[in-house]
């Protein structure tokens, strides 16, 4: 038996290490799409395209004007001077948001009423519009509490200290800066790995039976559970390295702490990947081509990263969708990394999430074997 399974071995890492072009595609790629993922998905804004309309042309107007040009989340392109070119910037799409000031801002300040700010933005992009006008409402607080601060100097020195103020202060725990690198990062590593593997796993499969030779491997001595371990073992050992070289980029090149146990972490990505080789296993099972398990695998990979909560809250999304997560081995992975990187828990914190992938790849394994038996009768 071992020596089958030996052979069956050399055989599957003959064929997927034998020309260059094959070895950079299984680990060149993995690696740039770690580089590239890691600055695009990003939920901070920065220099967002802003135009302001000054109908004030006040020393109070100009010094909020200055707080926004100042800031790096706004791009001051264009003073407007007519109301009617914040339509036509925001349509062509030259600006994002446009802040109007209206006239009798200074008087209404220095009579201690209510000055308006207007914020005009487009709404296309619903996330962008929804920080930067979170941006807009801090920079304006922050101006109208020192203005009247300075203002109660001027006019009532003795009475500052016994105005009663509130101020919050912040302690975000795990990620003191909130940088959203460090959540899309992992999450990243836990998304590559699931489109590298499963992929892998089905294409291999596939193939030898377009071409042929599954055919003939199978009246060899060979029994049908070896020939499946022969054609998943190999890739299971690829997906650890690539697990390995993407987690590293991602970790030293962007930085993301590491607090956790590398125990608690193979553990993890072990079970995900023993769920992976199922998944891909169960798509060749069900295909006669490589392109009919491309659109498979397709069809499987974007429901599952869209389900695990990589970009999109779980607890948002619908009831009855919130229940077909739990079917998504990516949404156990992805809360074993993030713990495991961010938070440092280990085995105590995350037993739920090993425990669901550990049952979900028993039963995928089960199954995909089960399939291929039929298949092969």
């Amino acid at each position: 038996m071992l020596a089958r399974l030996k052979q069956m071995l050399i055989k599957e890492f003959i064929q997927a290490l034998r020309d260059k072009r094959t070895r950079f595609i299984l680990f060149g790629p993995p690696i740039l799409q770690m580089l590239i993922f890691g600055y695009a998905a990003n939920f901070e804004i920065h220099h967002v395209a802003t135009a302001i309309l000054d109908l004030d042309h006040s020393q109070e107007s100009r010094e909020l004007v200055s707080r926004f040009s100042s800031s790096p989340y706004f791009d001051v392109r264009r003073q407007l001077t007519d109301r009617n070119q914040i339509v036509d910037l925001i349509d062509r799409g030259e600006v994002v948001i446009a802040l109007q000031i209206r006239p009798g801002f200074a008087e209404n300040l220095r009579k201690g009423q209510t000055a308006s700010l207007q914020a005009i933005l487009d709404g296309t992009n619903s996330n962008t519009a929804l920080i930067a006008s979170g941006y807009v409402t801090q920079i304006a607080q922050g101006f109208a509490q020192d203005y009247q601060r300075d203002r109660m100097q001027r006019t009532a020195p003795q009475f500052v200290k016994l105005v009663p103020s509130v101020e919050l202060h912040q302690r975000p725990w795990y990620n003191a800066d909130l940088k959203s690198r460090w959540f899309f990062v992992p999450g990243v590593i836990g998304s590559l790995t699931l489109v590298l593997v499963t992929t892998l796993t089905a294409f291999a499969v596939v193939r030898e039976r377009e071409i042929g030779t599954l055919e003939q491997i199978m009246v060899t001595p060979i029994r049908p559970w070896e020939f499946i371990l022969g054609k998943t073992l190999p890739f299971f050992l690829i997906g650890l390295v690539d697990v390995g070289l993407i987690a590293t980029v991602g970790t030293f090149w962007f930085q993301v702490p590491f607090r956790g146990s590398l125990l608690v972490l193979l553990t993890g990505t072990v079970l995900f990947l023993l769920c992976m080789l199922g998944v891909g296993l169960l798509i060749s099972t069900v295909s006669s081509t490589q392109q009919q398990a491309m659109v498979t695998a397709f069809f499987f990979i974007m429901p599952a990263i869209t389900f695990s909560g990589f970009g999109f809250p779980i607890s948002t999304m619908p009831q009855w969708l919130q229940w077909l997560t739990y079917l998504d081995p990516l949404r156990y992975f992805l809360v074993v990394l993030r713990g495991v990187y961010l938070k440092g828990v280990g085995f105590a914190i995350l037993a739920p999430q090993m425990l669901a992938m550990a049952v979900l790849g028993i039963v995928l394994l089960t199954l995909s074997m089960f399939r291929f038996h039929k298949a092969l009768d």
